[in-house]
């Protein structure tokens, strides 16, 4: 930065965040402002519209208060939106789920319905991106009849489309293309010309993926003609990248080359980073093809540091295989032992993502250690780096500083010294957060609170817990026709679904073994309600079940079919172990749970007689008695099904 206005341009913006900071504790210290929230939400809009997520999201979460307090729910929701909207980018697919729930719970207060369609269709997206796609499916199919009730069939359009990618995503062709051949006509009706080349590039995919490379080509010919005519650059992009995959997959290595270069080339022109990256792999993985592993190490290189800067896991997974390749060709054994290494790691993140979390018997310690590590680590190349900024700064700044003065001196340094404060604030946070979240994702908060105070937890005694035991019926047999990464993502899809509901009905997770799941509702936040919550999430897990064997039956695929159990009675709950200590609950009523499980049927909710007296009386449920079971280690235990009311 050579020119010396450009200094007096930063730094006017940076007296106007300061100033608008100020009238914020002000405002929120003494009374709402409704200029200053303005002033602070177009600035945050500014920055996020090039880009700016650092600076956008401080900005967006001080305007927030000050709407709240002045009552302006529209405004509310426009903020959760950002935030949420900000989050996502980052990948952090939790905290982006809960804003935009929260925008969608203040545009209803609003009665701003616009609003709640589009929010409802971030939220879908989010679980699409969970890899929830039944829940994804059915947000976007509220949002449609939300947008035709608006009249908007433009993003009834697009919602269209996003149902028939996820069809595509599951390779069920068949409703892939029925929802994109739905989008595809009303896009036409439109007039949409983006719209129809998404569609015709979506449809040349799944004939790619099929095998029909002829029709592929002419698809995406097609899409790439009236893209390039209406000048939508991001889904010329995008085809050119799916011409590419063609090309490669047919062997042809020269027309795989010239569509990824330039693919390249117009992703640098408008700054998209994902295509940057993923084209720069493609092509060395050309390059390695073509015997060209210098070329190839050079073009992966590049793809990673972009991927490094996105965060994108995948894509790093891809360059580091690439390099690996590549450095293993050259001889190098060293580099290529490290991207070896890299990748593995890369899988085991990706087969293992929010799966990883929930993992009880998850080596907390070490996992601690290694993250303190890598936070000093992180810490001290950013102090280094930040140390070179401000030599190259202040050589800079030697070069002006007879034009400038004094003020500018003043000014640059302040700049860059709030600057650095700022991005250590972030870093200690970011890793605050990350160990709070681990810590929550292993323990119940009351005994991650009392673990954290006290370096120990105390056993303790509770007199009435619901204790809901789960367990697929013929696993074995089941996992057998499944590969070892079907089967990890099958039980994830399921055990996550399961975690949403528990959370849901204010149940505590305890453990997973295996394919058995075990939870427990009365331990912490116990009222009247409890049982009742229990057996809502019984039916609703099995209700999941049942919803997840019809999709993979049309898949067609394996699936489970599961038996749940549920007791009551006292039990003791505390933490086991020292190194890789879990969070467990042991009494007799934990053995009879159990048994209710075991001696259940598939699709049902088994209970005890102790059970039933407790929720015999509750109108939202009907019982059928099942008599005297003889139940392992129990004797005869009278049993009944609770099913929920057709009525209720």
């Amino acid at each position: 930065m050579k020119n010396p206005w450009m200094y007096l341009l930063l730094f006017g913006l940076f007296l106007v965040e300061v100033k608008l900071h100020a009238q914020t504790k002000q405002a929120i210290s003494t009374s709402p402002n409704l200029p200053t929230a303005d002033s602070l939400f177009k600035l945050a809009e500014k920055y996020d519209s090039v880009g700016d997520s650092k600076r956008a999201l401080p900005l967006f979460e001080s305007s927030l208060p000050i709407y709240q307090k002045l009552g302006k729910q529209r405004e509310v929701g426009h903020c959760f939106n950002y935030i949420g909207a900000n989050y996502y980018r980052q990948g952090n697919l939790s905290k982006a789920l809960a804003y935009f729930e929260k925008g969608v719970a203040a545009y209803k207060k609003a009665g701003y319905k616009k609003g709640v369609a589009a929010l409802l269709n971030n939220v879908g997206v989010i679980y699409y991106s969970m890899g929830n796609y039944p829940q994804a499916v059915e947000l976007y199919k509220q949002t449609i009849l939300m947008q035709e009730k608006i009249g908007n069939k433009n993003t009834t359009a697009t919602i269209t489309g996003n149902i028939g990618g996820i069809y595509s995503k599951i390779k069920d062709y068949p409703n892939a293309l029925k929802y994109f051949n739905k989008a595809d006509a009303l896009f036409k009706e439109l007039n949409d010309k983006r719209g129809v080349a998404k569609i015709l590039m979506e449809v040349g995919y799944i004939s790619m993926e099929q095998g029909n490379f002829d029709k592929a080509l002419k698809e995406f010919d097609e899409s790439l003609t009236i893209a390039q005519k209406a000048k939508e650059k991001e889904v010329e992009i995008e085809v050119l990248s799916n011409l590419g995959e063609l090309f490669y997959r047919k062997s042809d290595f020269q027309k795989a080359l010239y569509y990824y270069n330039d693919c390249l080339k117009k992703a640098e022109e408008i700054g998209k980073l994902q295509y940057r990256s993923s084209c720069s792999i493609a092509i060395g993985n050309i390059f390695y093809q073509l015997k060209k592993y210098k070329e190839a190490v050079g073009k992966c290189s590049a793809g990673l540091t972009i991927a490094e800067k996105m965060g994108a896991i995948s894509i790093k997974k891809d360059a580091c295989e690439c390099l690996y390749h590549s450095y293993k060709s050259l001889n190098n054994k060293s580099l290529a032992l490290l991207y070896y290494e890299k990748v593995n790691a890369f899988e085991d993140s990706l087969n293992t993502k929010e799966a990883s979390s929930r993992m009880m018997n998850m080596e907390f310690q070490k996992q601690q250690l290694v993250d303190s590590i890598a936070f000093v680590k992180k810490q001290s190349v950013a102090q280094l780096k930040h140390q070179a900024e401000i030599q190259a700064q202040e050589k800079q700044r030697n070069v002006i500083i007879a034009s400038l003065g004094m003020v500018l001196l003043i000014a640059g340094g302040l700049w860059y010294r709030l600057n650095f404060v700022r991005k250590a604030k972030e870093i200690l946070k970011i890793e605050k957060d990350r160990s709070e979240a681990l810590l929550l994702n292993i323990l119940p908060q009351e005994i991650a609170e009392e673990l954290k105070a006290t370096g120990s937890v105390k056993a303790k005694d509770f007199g009435l817990v619901s204790i809901l035991f789960t367990d697929f019926q013929s696993f074995t047999q089941t996992a057998q026709t499944m590969s070892p990464q079907r089967l990890v993502e099958e039980i994830n899809v399921c055990f996550e679904a399961f975690d949403r509901i528990s959370e849901k009905y204010q149940i505590e997770k305890i453990k997973t073994i295996g394919d058995a799941y075990m939870a427990a509702g009365g331990m912490a936040n116990a009222d009247e309600n409890t049982p009742r919550n229990v057996v809502l999430a019984g039916l609703e897990m099995q209700a999941f079940i049942a919803q997840r064997a019809i999709e993979n039956q049309q898949a067609p695929k394996p699936y489970f079919e599961m038996r749940l159990g549920i007791h009551a009675g006292p039990i003791v709950a505390g933490i086991v172990g020292v190194k890789k200590f879990q969070y467990d609950i042991w009494g007799d009523t934990v053995n009879t749970a159990s048994r209710m499980e075991s001696n259940g049927s598939v699709g049902k909710v088994n209970i005890s007689e102790v059970f039933y007296e407790l929720i015999k009386d509750d109108p939202l449920f009907s019982f059928e008695y099942r008599g005297n079971i003889s139940a392992k280690g129990k004797g005869e235990i009278k049993m009944y099904f609770v099913e929920k009311k057709a009525s209720m």
